[in-house]
């Protein structure tokens, strides 16, 4: 899908099982711009490389000319592809310097994040050749024409990011920005509410290109960012419902939440209750409370 006539969006389709016989289906966009060089934000899963080259090749571009990977986090669904197209294309990989320790050790981001079939959506471990911290402003092909602008908007994870390429009106979040009926998933409330909150304040966006949702234009743009901040208060307030008996077994929690979240069983996952965990811990927390 082409956004704007350099920017393009990739939709890529996987599957997470969740237990013999049961998947979950989900999907992540990647995102090409295509300037006198290209560069990629995220990669996908293991395997997208090949949906990433075929589609360059289909608007004329050569996939080696894909010279730098930008990676907003290191999720699986974000740095599967990752190790593929550097092997092909020698590019450069540049993230915040909070999620260099699981892009550069897939096994330990394993043990310590456990995701239901990690090693079939991640091709491998890749180094950082740069790190991006909050104001940088990223130059992809040297000729100041697509100068990215780098936001640190975690919670989602401790290093997730966000750029904002300005000429194009484009805002790129990245997984910051929770969206309603969807599987939560975050580290920590508190920052996640924080990093909305600055993702409104940024002035000028056209486009508001996340990972999963579909792109969104002008006005519905900045709705679906404000959306993302009554998506936590309706999360918050569903976990505390399905613990106020005083349960604290995770997966029970996340059972219970997921009913009155609408959500179906199979997201019922280590990933949810991980999530909803971070929301036992803040309760009674007035920035989370019924006024937020």
């Amino acid at each position: 899908m082409q956004v704007t006539p350099a920017i393009h969006a990739l939709r890529h389709p996987f599957t997470i099982p969740v237990a013999p016989g049961i998947a979950l289906d989900r999907f992540v966009y990647s995102y090409v711009i295509a300037g006198d060089t290209i560069a990629l934000i995220d990669t996908g899963v293991t395997g997208c490389e090949r949906t990433i080259f075929s589609y360059l090749r289909s608007i004329g571009r050569d996939p080696r000319e894909i010279s730098l990977i930008i990676l907003t986090h290191s999720h699986p669904d974000h740095i599967g592809a990752a190790k593929a197209i550097r092997a092909a294309t020698g590019c450069s990989i540049m993230a915040h310097p909070a999620e260099r320790a699981w892009i550069e050790d897939v096994d330990r981001q394993n043990r310590e994040r456990p995701v239901p079939g990690f090693s079939t959506l991640v091709g491998g471990p890749v180094s950082l050749d740069h790190e991006l911290v909050d104001g940088d402003v990223i130059d992809p092909d040297g000729t100041e024409e697509f100068e990215i602008r780098v936001l640190h908007t975690p919670g989602h994870s401790p290093g997730s990011i966000s750029l904002f390429l300005e000429t194009e009106g484009a805002l790129f979040c990245g997984d910051a920005v929770p969206v309603e009926g969807d599987l939560p998933v975050y580290e920590d409330p508190i920052q996640s509410l924080q990093s909305i909150k600055k993702l409104t304040a940024v002035r000028g966006v056209r486009f508001l290109l996340s990972s999963w949702d579909m792109p969104r234009e002008e006005k519905a743009a900045y709705e679906q960012v404000d959306r993302g901040r009554s998506c936590l208060q309706k999360i918050h307030t569903a976990t505390i419902t399905a613990s106020a008996d005083g349960c604290t077994e995770p997966m029970e929690v996340a059972t219970r939440a997921a009913v009155l979240l609408g959500l179906p069983p199979q997201a019922v996952t280590p990933l949810l209750a991980r999530t909803l965990a971070a929301h036992i811990r803040l309760r009674g927390c007035p920035v989370l409370g019924d006024s937020c």
